[in-house]
Order: structure tokens, then sequence, then C-alpha cells
């Protein structure tokens, strides 16, 4: 067995401690958190059971009730089954984890999944947003956790997220994942959470957990009443996005790459403008320079006057997106 200081095998003169041990590490790590995506995966491919499947519809007819005015179906279906399963009948993942244990041969995976026995819900606001993980302040609590993001789409600070959470397997205290979908809610909403809590103070008597679980679907109620659709972003960034969208479809060009750009840059740098249209104008100037649709052969005034703005508010949000793509090539390069 080859020691920490002794030569690496691979030859490259290097100590074994400065060398392969620490990609065998990665390996071993990466096979481990392959292991846990599959067994999370695993659960929602196999369950509910057909012995369940009257109750899970049960819920989720009794929760489409107030919600399928302003969410539509699929959404409202994929939130039950997480009430279902971890608030309703939290026997069933219980006994998904002790079959699991039996199969499991690893040692890592099955000490991470000796912390899998109590998921819960998870209601915070992020405060900040590293590479792998995001900060995110509990609403009730003196808490903050880090959640693994799960893809590398711009996460704002601010946003309020919502999931049920498990240790991520990396056994250090505060360091969570997710386990199925995050939502994330615009800043637009920040007053209902704000009510949310404050019910809450209101119930002394009830743990965090006990008052997500019963009033759950009161909090999908409050933000349905103060115009969530199930929307990431703001009224003012779909404006934005709206505004683009329909020039393009009025001069038959189709921009995907763009929109994809314009979305990440109202995420990220949650541009001040007074008007929608500056935006979306400046963004037909960059894409039609960055040739991301097939171009219009319009100048920048004609631009400007077809989204009745003046030009200078124009070329600022061009100068913008041009600053936010150039270095997001350089982050990327």
């Amino acid at each position: 067995m080859i020691g920490r200081n002794d030569p690496c095998l691979c030859g490259s003169g290097k100590k074994y401690k400065k060398c392969c041990q620490s990609k065998q590490a990665f390996s071993i790590e990466a096979v481990q958190v392959e292991e846990l995506e599959r067994i999370l995966q695993a659960f929602y491919e196999e369950y509910p059971e057909r012995r369940d499947i009257n109750e899970y519809l049960a819920l989720v007819k009794k929760w489409s009730g107030p919600l399928e005015k302003f969410l539509v179906q699929e959404m409202i279906e994929a939130i039950v089954m997480d009430e279902f399963f971890f608030h309703h009948k939290p026997e069933i993942w219980a006994n998904y984890l002790d079959k699991q244990h039996k199969k499991v041969i690893r040692p890592s995976v099955a000490s991470v999944l000796a912390t899998w026995n109590n998921p819960r819900a998870f209601i915070g606001e992020v405060v900040a947003v590293e590479e792998m993980y995001m900060s995110v302040k509990s609403l009730f609590a003196d808490e903050t956790i880090q959640l693994r993001r799960e893809s590398d789409k711009p996460i704002p600070v601010g946003v309020h997220v919502y999931c049920f959470v498990l240790p991520d397997g990396t056994m250090k205290d505060n360091q969570y994942l997710a386990i199925s979908s995050m939502v994330f809610f615009p800043t637009d909403h920040k007053k209902v959470f704000d009510k949310f809590v404050k019910q809450y103070k209101a119930e002394k008597e009830q743990s965090v957990p006990a008052f997500l679980k019963e009033n759950g679907m009161g909090l999908w109620e409050l933000l349905g009443d103060d115009g969530y659709s199930g929307d990431e972003f703001t009224d003012f960034e779909a404006g934005v996005l709206l505004q683009l969208t329909r020039f393009l479809e009025k001069h038959d060009r189709v921009a995907d790459k763009l929109l994809e750009i314009v979305e990440d840059y109202l995420v990220e740098e949650q541009p001040k403008a007074r008007k929608e249209v500056a935006i979306a104008a400046g963004a037909i100037r960059f894409g039609q320079e960055h040739a991301l649709f097939e171009s219009l052969q319009l100048t920048v005034k004609e631009i400007a006057e077809a989204f009745e703005i003046s030009t200078s508010s124009l070329n600022k949000y061009y100068n913008d997106l041009n600053a936010y793509y150039a270095n997001k090539e350089l982050v990327e390069a």
C-alpha cells in the first residue's frame, strides 16, 4: 500500500499526498454523490405505491381547490407529493430508507443514510451565493444553512426559497441538499413571507415543523392572493422578457441564446431601469450585433423608435449587457 509521503505511482515525481491522493478522494466523493442521487431519484420513481395512491390523490384534490386559480396542476401535484411523503405519511420515507440500508455496500453512503431519517421543510431567504452552495437564512429560527445549488443558473440575493432538505453527505453540520426541486420566489412577494412569519410568532405553542405542516397550504394561498403564479421572475423582469419576446416574434426571429443571456443578466445584475422597454431595446441591439439572431439591419435609432424610447436609454442597457456578457465569457473561459 502506498504511503502519503511516498513518490506517486503516476511518475510525476511528486509525493502521493500532493498528487493522485486528492484525485482519488475526489473520485470516491463523486461516486458517493452519484449513489445518493440515485437513491433519491429511485424514491420518486417507486412511490407512492398503489396502496397509497388514493390517499395521495385525496390530498391533491384538497390542495387543488384553493390553488388551481393561480398554479398549474403539475406544480400543485409536485408540491403536494412532498407534503404527502414528509408531512402526512413519513413512514413511507422511513420504510424506503430501511430498504436502502440493506442494499448499500459502501460504508460512507450508509453513514449518510443514517442522517436522513428526518427530512424537514425549510423556508428561508438567500443571503449569499457561491459556486456550489448558497447561504439561506431561515425565516423562523436563528439558522443559516448552506444549500447545495442544483444548477449554474444565477440566483439573486434576497429571493426566498422553499424545499424539503436533508444533510448533503459531506457530514458538515450546516450543509444540505433539496430532496426534490427548490422553489424560488421573486422579491415581489417579500411581504407574504413577512406576514407568514408573524403568523408563526403569534402561535407560540407550535414548533416550526408543526407550524409548517399545519399551515403549508395557507402559505401558497397567501402567495396566490399576492399575484404569484409559479414564476421565478419579478413582475418587472417578466415584463422585460415579454417585450423582448414580442419584438422577436413580430419580426419572425428566434433567439433562444439571447433570451437566456438576458434572463441571467436580469437575475444577476438586477438592473434598476425605469422602463422595461429600455432593457428590451438594448437587448435587441446587443443580440443583433452579436449575431444571436438573423440581423434585421436596424439602426440604433430605428430600434429606439420601435420601442418608443431614447437612444441614450437603449445604449445604457446595450452597454450594460455587453459588459455583463464579456465578464461572463471571461469567467467561463
